[in-house]
């Protein structure tokens, strides 16, 4: 399924992001240029920085190989993530990040309603009540 396919993409993107901010200062660096101001903040924190992203990306790998093997807790894992994104993306829509909020607050409200939507449900073998 398409969901799969972007939690490995994102867990590519935090593994990516961790690494450099680990590492700062080589030639990986490059892909930073999309977006040079969150690069500056994470820099400035130093290399605990790098964890979260680690994290996230162990976290978003997990539910990409549950995903493809049709483990309910992937779904639940999924939703989750996706869930505490929406909540992140609310918060920078209401102090000052608008257009990045919004886009935000709009992809991942879509991939929520996708989510659970009664096909994919039954696609894990989630019974409705």
């Amino acid at each position: 399924m398409p969901i799969g396919v972007f939690f490995v993409f994102g867990a590519t993107m935090a593994a990516y992001a961790a690494v450099t901010l680990l590492k700062p200062g080589t030639f990986l660096d490059a892909l930073w240029a999309l977006n040079r101001q969150a690069h500056e903040q994470l820099v400035w924190l130093g290399r605990i920085a790098a964890l979260p992203f680690g994290v996230l990306s162990v976290a978003l790998g997990c539910a990409a190989v549950g995903w493809f093997r049709r483990q309910y807790w992937a779904w639940v894992l999924g939703t989750a993530i996706i869930a505490i994104n929406l909540a992140g993306d609310l918060v920078n829509l209401a102090i000052a990040e608008r257009l990045k909020g919004t886009v935000g607050v709009v992809i991942a409200g879509l991939l929520l309603i996708y989510m659970t939507r009664p096909g994919v449900r039954n696609y894990f073998g989630i019974k409705m009540k």
